[in-house]
């Protein structure tokens, strides 16, 4: 997956444009979520529009991707923005190097529907929440748009984007609700392509 993002990475944020209303209300929504002083995780973070989203209230965001390419273009945002507080590295959703219970807010936005066994990722995620902490997953909700692909989409298959599932919010709840970790909320913003918000928070 990191070799397609590397190659995309320069156009990934005009390809986003085309659905900049949800885009930017899913962002503001999150940063919203991010309890106030919190170490966060952003995995899967692209471009870093959810890292930085979530750093004006953050203590710390680590904003973390496959691609380096994509960590690049985040890193240069976030100077631009005078950003201390965000860091970089690379990592795997689905096999996270930090330890259990690092961080008080996980984020992972628009990876899961990508992911042929998302619930491998859900679960490494929520490993490394802390007690107290939110699981913030954020995803493009394809089973919404139906065969009327949005901008965005057709910009990604034509140059060679798959994803593995076209959720609902039903079929996202119950995919989460299958796992058995915490109850999840799901709340929509409308649009386009319309983004589903799961919060799961993890018990003391």
């Amino acid at each position: 997956m990191s070799t397609f993002w590397d190659r995309v990475a320069w156009l990934y944020d005009l390809a986003e444009r085309s659905n900049r209303a949800v885009n930017t209300a899913a962002a503001a929504r999150v940063a919203e979520l991010v309890p106030v002083g919190a170490r966060v995780l952003d995995c899967a973070a692209g471009t870093g529009t959810f890292s930085l989203a979530a750093a004006e209230k953050a203590a710390s965001v680590l904003c973390t991707d496959q691609s380096p390419a994509m960590l690049d273009r985040a890193r240069k945002k976030a100077k631009k923005r005078g950003l201390t507080n965000v860091s970089f590295a690379l990592r795997d959703v689905t096999a996270l190097s930090d330890p259990d219970g690092s961080f008080e807010a996980v984020i992972a936005a628009n990876v899961l529907h990508l992911l042929s066994q998302p619930e491998k990722a859900v679960r490494e995620l929520w490993r490394v929440t802390a007690p107290g902490g939110r699981l913030i997953l954020p995803t493009y909700l394809q089973g919404r748009v139906g065969t009327a692909y949005g901008t965005m989409i057709k910009i990604y298959q034509g140059v060679g984007f798959h994803y593995e599932h076209a959720f609902t919010p039903e079929t996202y709840r119950m995919l989460l609700e299958s796992l058995n970790l915490a109850p999840v909320l799901v709340e929509v913003i409308p649009g386009r392509v319309p983004e589903g918000i799961a919060l799961l928070e993890k018990s003391i």
